[in-house]
């Protein structure tokens, strides 16, 4: 005879069990000890720019027909990208021209002189084809904060930092040696004196915070009970989160920063720090950064990026953006930076050559 089991324990079992239960239908995948599953693909491709145009100041939403407008106008971007090229057309300007998804006709396009080059089409560009909804909403802006969804101004030891370091990189190639003629280090000295991204130590869209691109926008998420990596496709970069650590010393700093995270309720928090001094930093941004990214995973799957970036030593003020991760059944592939790169090599031959020429100017001159 089965022994009756009592109104109390009953009760127990109830108030146990029904949370779980209720948690397990709330739509969000979880894992075996009811954390966010955040284990996937995702893809965080996206036409919403990072900065909201000047035109929109403060308006923070787009309508649906305003939605659509974007979208369509990609879609004729990319289908005029793919059109067949005329075989009748002019060669192009001598020195190269920097035509990417348009054809070159004569006194039209955009050329950049010698040496630029640009795709034959826009095989190469993905950069999503529409926008996203947050709460159902559309946001002009993926910056939430400051209120006119745009950066806040640089300080000025920020500014002179920016001006330092891509004045050799902002100026149009010539086909000549020009940096010769300047004291100092020229941009082409060394691999090390080329930009972190061309080295393929970090990736174009940054790690820490980590913003959409023309293309690679894959995201790659492993999660354990102790820690979680985030893979990006561009580049490669794969950031390591320890999850309940703490950061080490200032003096051990890494080219992604380091990072660690914990739980706020259903959504993961990871801090990063400890940038290395070399890094050229985000957007301008220092060593001193301080990056806050929120990661909670929404109905159905798609997670919701949600980033705070603190660095006085950059900025007059921290700034916020958030943005859709798209849950997705694709594959993060190897990008292979550095296999069978040639062009670093190409770079500073190519720089020794331009500076042997001024140097045999000069002397020729000089008798």
């Amino acid at each position: 005879m089965k022994r009756p089991v009592s109104l109390p324990l009953v009760a127990i079992l109830v108030l146990l069990f029904v949370p779980a239960l209720a948690a397990q239908d709330d739509g969000i995948p979880r894992t075996a000890s009811g954390r966010p599953d955040l284990n996937g693909t995702y893809d965080a491709a996206t036409l919403t720019p990072l900065e909201r145009p000047v035109r929109l100041g403060e308006r923070a939403y787009l309508t649906p027909e305003e939605a659509a407008e974007i979208a369509e106008e990609e879609r004729l971007i990319q289908e005029g990208g793919v059109a067949k090229s005329d075989a009748n057309r002019e060669a192009p300007p001598e020195g190269g021209a920097k035509v990417v998804g348009l054809e070159h006709t004569a006194g039209g396009g955009n050329e950049f002189g010698a040496g630029n080059v640009g795709g034959y089409n826009l095989f190469w560009i993905d950069r999503g084809s529409d926008t996203y909804r947050v709460d159902g909403q559309i946001p002009t802006s993926i910056i939430i904060d400051p209120p006119n969804g745009r950066m806040p101004p640089m300080t000025e030891a920020a500014q002179e930092r920016m001006r330092a370091t891509f004045a050799h990189f902002l100026r149009p190639n010539d086909g000549t040696a020009w940096w010769v003629e300047h004291d100092g280090p020229g941009p082409y000295d060394g691999p090390e004196s080329l930009p972190t991204s061309e080295r393929c130590l970090v990736g174009f869209t940054g790690a820490a915070p980590t913003l959409p691109s023309l293309y690679n926008n894959f995201k790659r998420i492993v999660q354990t009970e102790t820690h979680v990596v985030i893979l990006l496709e561009m580049i490669h970069d794969a950031r390591i989160v320890r999850l309940n650590s703490e950061h080490p010393g200032p003096e051990v700093t890494k080219w992604l920063g380091d990072s660690i995270g914990w739980w706020e309720g259903d959504t993961l928090v990871v801090e990063t720090t400890n940038f290395h001094p070399n890094g050229r930093g985000f957007r301008g941004g220092s060593e001193n950064a301080r990056v806050t990214e929120r990661f909670t995973v929404q109905v159905g799957g798609d997670v919701l990026y949600n980033f705070t970036v603190e660095d006085d030593a950059t900025w007059t003020a921290p700034w916020t953006g958030e943005y859709l991760w798209k849950a997705d059944e694709g594959n993060v592939y190897e990008y292979a930076c550095h296999e069978g790169n040639y062009s670093m090599g190409g770079t500073l031959r190519g720089a020794r050559v331009l500076e042997a020429d001024v140097l045999s100017g000069a002397s020729t001159g000089a008798e």
